[in-house]
């Protein structure tokens, strides 16, 4: 392996414990569940991805970095979905918004069913 290469999969390794250790503080310091949604899977999603594809160019085979854009592929595709979905649950349940937040743009869960029965 170049020493080229290990320099740029050394970058991409630090890159990706980066991004997802401002995941974990992002679960730490945010105020609400929303937030906190918000940085597990966008901080996190990203830097899972960058180190797994930093893993598959390091093992330097066809069949690990395909393995590995395969993970990171599910990655991208679950984990904003996810969020979205427990993020809309959570609300439904009533767990409130910070004090911080501006605005609350969501209709209640019980005026959006009556709306939509009309």
């Amino acid at each position: 392996m170049s020493s080229f290469l290990a320099i740029v999969i050394a970058l991409m390794v630090v890159i990706g414990s980066g991004f997802t250790l401002v995941a974990a503080l992002g679960l730490l310091r945010f105020p609400d569940v929303y937030t906190r949604m918000h940085a597990a899977s966008k901080a996190g999603t990203l830097g899972s991805g960058v180190v797994l594809i930093a893993l598959g160019i390091e093992a330097g085979d066809t069949g690990t970095l395909t393995r590995a854009l395969a993970g990171v592929a599910f990655f991208l595709l679950t984990a904003p979905i996810s969020a979205h979905l427990l993020a809309k649950a959570s609300y439904a349940v009533g767990y409130p918004l910070s004090g911080q937040s501006v605005v609350d743009e969501m209709p209640k869960p019980a005026e959006s069913f009556n709306s939509s029965a009309e």
